[in-house]
């Protein structure tokens, strides 16, 4: 197995892990980042076998007060509350790892290129899957077609999910495995099929036609299903996580989650929200809220889809988007749609979240919620959330806080988007995307995250973007709409205590306290003393959930 170090030769001979027997385990680090209000630092904590937070203080009163406990010696090193991702999907990033990556291609000719490399570990005839292409980063920044794929593979069904999971690409091998006819002018509800001037579908498709060919293509297994998990959550938990929230979990992906539960192979949290209005929510609705007994599973939310996104023009506009004339993007769900869903959902006592990109999509989310939840919107302890608010009017923005809605926002996707967002929604309506400062401001709750597979996985990223909004070349100098940058101390609470928050969790994680659990990170530098561009090269030397570790940046061979 290959060994990866502690890049602080120290700490590699005094960091001592708890065993499994200890009845108490005393931290110490130079610094403990606690982001509890009551006491926000300190230099030692106590937990006990169990991962409950016994005492945090001060190092020689710690040990003082427990002297026989075993002692977990940091150094040097920081340690923080364990990161929570708000936005992710876990299958989807584990499937990705399954099939070709296409992640950062530069052009159709890579794109080709990785897919030919990946082809020849499949059986004849079996079907390429691939994700991650994003045209937009490619020197003729138009949508692809099926030629540029039949001419590669005039046999074999190939079919790419673009990188937001909002569009797919096709050849004519994978459209030939769909049984109803493609071509004409007529259109899925909730989504769009691309054609050529004579009306034959060209390869592309957005949004709720995409299901078109995923029902057609071969289903993948419950082994292939748990074996991407495994892989998701693997990253995730080597990345600083401890917890996330999967957005978007069917009634069969809620059993595999249970069955890795039930055999004590779940490394971090997860909180799943249930796929729309289907079975997962109807089985909320019938069982009622769902908590594991093991506390790392939980489900009492719903994740709905207003729009789509901005990258393939699918997210609702008010206008048409600068970029395409004519072009105002789509709905995904019916506002009929949304509001029964929404109402079943209030019925139930679940948590509504729903995906809002366009200045149009998250209009007629706030307006639904606003129906749906009459007086309870100040009344009740809802935390319903828009996930992603990506592009406000300006009208809308106070619309969150006065309605006590969540945003739970991705900061890498403002600087993913940054050098063609504004060619696609012009200069005024940018002032109100991405718009961090703006929304926290008014009174807001940011729960951040990062939509991966979508964006990259390690939360360090996103903490970058928040407080820097530059690429990773640092540029724009300055940041690119600099008066949205949140601080290096905002941005930590959006992926802890904040996050916490949004998951009905902030009195068991997302803090260090007394009475929590004992979910934490250890990093070699303070992300709250180094210089904001610097936290994307944060190291993390160890993750813990419940007291344990769960990866370490020193594995020996077996």
């Amino acid at each position: 197995m290959r060994r990866l170090r502690y890049l602080i030769p120290s700490l590699c001979a005094v960091l001592s892990l708890p065993t499994a027997a200890a009845e108490v385990s005393v931290l110490t680090a130079a610094r403990i980042h606690t982001l509890d209000p009551a006491q926000p630092s300190a230099e030692a904590m106590a937990y006990d076998g169990q991962g409950k937070i016994l005492a945090v203080g001060g190092r020689a009163e710690l040990l003082r007060r427990y002297p026989r406990a075993q002692r977990v010696d940091a150094g040097e090193a920081t340690v923080i509350p364990g990161l929570i991702d708000s936005h992710a999907h876990m299958l989807e990033l584990g499937l990705n790892k399954l099939g070709a990556d296409l992640v950062g291609t530069r052009s159709k000719q890579e794109v080709l290129q990785r897919l030919r490399d990946h082809a020849k570990r499949l059986a004849p005839g079996q079907w390429l899957i691939g994700a991650g292409w994003d045209q937009n980063d490619w020197p003729d920044a138009g949508f692809p077609s099926a030629a540029d794929l039949d001419a590669e593979f005039p046999d074999r069904p190939v079919w790419l999910q673009r990188i937001d999971g909002h569009a797919g690409w096709g050849n004519s091998a994978a459209m030939r495995a769909i049984a109803r006819d493609l071509s004409g002018d007529w259109q899925p509800e909730g989504g769009k099929i691309l054609r050529d001037a004579q009306g034959r579908p060209n390869g592309i498709f957005i949004d709720d036609a995409m299901a078109l060919v995923e029902s057609s293509r071969p289903p993948f297994d419950a082994a292939t299903a748990e074996r991407a998990l495994v892989l998701a959550m693997q990253e995730a938990v080597a990345h600083g996580l401890t917890g996330v929230h999967d957005a978007g979990v069917n009634l069969e992906q809620l059993r595999g989650y249970q069955s890795l539960a039930e055999r004590g192979a779940l490394p971090l949290r997860i909180t799943a929200f249930a796929a729309g209005d289907g079975d997962a929510l109807e089985h909320l609705c019938s069982d009622g809220l769902y908590r594991h007994p093991g506390g790392r599973l939980r489900m009492r939310g719903v994740k709905l889809y207003a729009d789509g996104a901005l990258g393939s023009r699918g997210a609702a506009m008010l206008e048409d988007y600068s970029d395409e004339a004519g072009n105002r993007g789509l709905l995904r769900m019916t506002p009929p749609a949304m509001a029964k869903a929404m109402a079943k959902a209030k019925r139930c006592g679940v948590q509504v979240a729903t995906h809002g990109i366009g200045d149009r999509g998250n209009r007629q989310v706030l307006d639904l919620y606003e129906q749906a939840l009459g007086s309870d919107a100040q009344g009740s302890d809802h935390r319903w959330r828009i996930e992603h608010a990506q592009i406000l009017a300006p009208q809308d923005l106070p619309r969150l806080a006065a309605l006590r809605v969540i945003a739970a926002m991705q900061p890498t996707h403002a600087t993913s988007d940054m050098p063609w967002a504004e060619d696609r929604i012009g200069p005024q309506r940018i002032a109100g995307a991405y718009a961090w400062r703006q929304l926290r401001d008014s009174g807001a709750r940011l729960a951040l995250g990062s939509d991966f597979p979508v964006e990259a996985v390690d939360p360090r990223l996103g903490l970058y973007a928040a407080t820097t909004r530059s690429d990773g070349a640092g540029l724009p100098l300055g940041g690119w709409h600099p008066q949205e940058k949140l601080t290096a101390f905002e941005a930590l609470r959006g992926f802890t205590l904040d996050a916490a928050y949004a998951g009905f969790a902030e009195t068991e994680v997302g803090s260090l306290a007394v009475g929590k659990r004992a979910d934490f990170v250890v990093l070699k530098q303070d992300p709250l003393a180094i210089d904001p561009r610097e936290l994307r090269t944060l190291t993390v030397l160890a993750t813990h959930v419940d007291g344990k570790p769960v990866w370490r940046a020193e594995r020996s061979a077996p």
